[in-house]
């Protein structure tokens, strides 16, 4: 193998630039309580504080409170002056399966939206709050990390991954969009590598990550405990001595040649096509002119992919190109709503069964041809909210984003 340069200057690209009510029910369900405590568990150090996603047999789905505990917890370790820096970790093979859809798809089938909504509202939320953290923040991606599990974890500083992680984004599969931020992280990868991931949902491991910059570091599973005892001695809030700190223990990347980097050039000629039938076509003559592998598995993924969530993907990842985290998040909220209202489709219910429920991986997309989806169909899912029903409302004037 060969090492990998020509991506290295950008692993530090997604690092969003820090700057510096609880309610309590008079009668607590306190098995509720319990429960919830399982599920995000904290461990204290003596500068430090960890969250540790602690849902394993679920591949720590994320629910409406596990993220409004973690929500709570961030708030408060900002606050606190005895905490120099945050931690977040997990317990199991996956770090975070991203969003627990089959909860979602329950809801929707029995017509409760608004739950929804909360679990979208409360997860943007968090996320915005990360990617504004005003303290040195350490994601350690250890296993599966796909759609909203990446976005609880990309906006912070550092972000650790082993050879155990693997990253997607399949949300198009599944008839619903890349979100959670990933309209913002996604489209300032190199080239057009944004696209490509977000339409075809195609896995990275930890070695991809780095060079791409989607992480900073990278270290072999085994190497865990040291790094946790390593970061639990520090006393200390300066970045730098956390970043040496992880590049103590940080293995250096060498990218296989097979990977799906070493294809940017391909990738950026189909993938930078105005439209979905475009890049089709361009992908169609890449397949027939080079008879690539990666070519001819990008057209496979396309097709089985919902249409109307292949147009919704690309806009907006075309439109956070040029927006900051806060805008994203908030255009993203729209299209989710509006999605789960099923004014234009019911795809995202149907992606579910079909994969996740019934798994007969047969779904019935609708409409069913990228011919069939209007423009104004995809406008719809932009739309602004009705005027009864508030857009996400993130804290801009004392929390500001950088592009």
């Amino acid at each position: 193998m060969q090492r990998f340069k020509c991506f290295l200057a950008a692993r530090h690209s997604l690092h969003y630039h820090n700057t510096h009510v609880r309610t309590i029910s008079a009668l607590p369900n306190y098995a509720t309580l319990n429960k919830l405590e399982d599920d995000v568990l904290v461990e204290g150090k003596a500068f430090s504080r960890s969250s540790v996603l602690n849902r394993p047999d679920s591949l720590n789905a994320l629910t409406t409170p596990m993220v409004g505990r973690l929500n709570r917890l961030y708030e408060s370790w900002e606050e606190n002056p005895d905490i120099g820096f945050v931690l977040m970790k997990n317990n199991g093979r996956a770090f975070s399966s991203g969003s627990d859809v089959v909860s979602l798809y329950n809801n929707l089938s029995n017509g409760n939206v608004e739950d929804s909504k909360v679990f979208f509202q409360t997860l943007y939320k968090f996320v915005y709050l990360l990617g504004t953290y005003f303290k040195p923040h350490v994601a350690i991606l250890n296993g599966l990390t796909f759609g909203a599990g990446a976005g609880i974890s990309f906006p912070g500083m550092f972000r650790v991954v082993t050879d155990k992680t693997v990253f997607a984004t399949p949300e198009a599969q599944i008839g619903f969009h890349p979100d959670a931020g990933a309209s913002f992280y996604l489209s300032r990868l190199p080239g057009y590598l944004g696209e490509y991931l977000a339409l075809t949902g195609k896995k990275l491991n930890g070695v991809e990550m780095v060079a791409c910059g989607l992480a900073t570091h990278y270290l072999l599973k085994e190497r865990l405990p040291m790094i946790d005892e390593r970061l639990g001695k520090l006393m200390t809030d300066d970045t730098t001595v956390i970043e040496n700190s992880l590049a103590q223990y940080g293995d250096l990347v060498y990218l296989d040649e097979t990977s799906i980097l070493n294809k940017i050039k391909g990738i950026d000629k189909c993938f930078s096509q105005d439209t979905v039938e475009e890049i089709l076509d361009a992908l169609k003559k890449e397949a027939t002119e080079s008879h690539s592998e990666w070519s001819t598995t990008a057209l496979k993924k396309l097709k089985e992919a919902s249409p109307l969530s292949l147009k919704v993907t690309l806009q907006s990842i075309r439109e956070g190109r040029y927006q900051p985290l806060d805008l994203c998040l908030a255009r993203e909220y729209r299209i989710s709503c509006n999605w789960i209202s099923k004014h234009v489709s019911s795809d995202f219910s149907e992606g579910v069964r079909a994969r996740l429920v019934d798994k007969d991986f047969a779904p019935k997309w609708d409409p069913p041809t990228l011919g069939d989806v209007s423009n104004d169909m995809v406008d719809c899912h932009f739309a602004p909210l009705p005027e009864v029903e508030p857009e996400l409302n993130l804290n801009t004037a004392v929390r500001e984003p950088s592009l």
